[in-house]
């Protein structure tokens, strides 16, 4: 079976999601940022390697929250992740045609959200799933 890690992350209310680029499978979907697991990676180091080539971005795994399997047999591992502020998000065209920051209540009612998000942001609403994180001050 493949494997596949996505990314969760939180700010401000708002979740990141992307939008799958036409050349890539479910084109013009929106879904987590995240993709395969490669060989013997981790699903913390996949998560680091999907968000820096989607997005540019400075991730940090935090934990797991959940795991499922696709109708295409696709076992994923859903981490709550932490980024790096500091560096801008920039989209890999080829992956990714852009990044939206989207409320729970807007994603459940976009037309194109991938279904395997569906399940999991309807666990996120009957509180089943804790994606809070508190940064710590120092």
């Amino acid at each position: 079976m493949r494997r596949g890690a996505v990314a969760v992350i939180v700010e401000n209310g708002k979740y990141l999601v992307i939008r799958r680029a036409a050349g890539v499978s479910a084109p013009g979907k929106l879904c987590f940022p995240g993709g395969g697991i490669e060989g013997e990676e981790s699903e913390e180091a996949a998560v680091v390697r999907e968000l820096r080539e989607e997005l540019a971005a400075h991730v940090r795994p935090l934990r797991r929250l959940w795991q499922c399997v696709t109708p295409w047999q696709v076992h994923l591992s859903w981490w709550l992740a932490e980024r790096c502020r500091s560096a801008p998000l920039e989209p890999h065209p080829p992956e990714v045609a852009e990044y939206l920051w989207l409320t729970l209540e807007e994603l459940e009612a976009h037309p194109d959200l991938l279904y395997s998000n569906r399940e999991f942001l309807a666990a996120v609403a009957r509180g089943e799933l804790d994606v809070t994180y508190v940064r710590p001050v120092h």
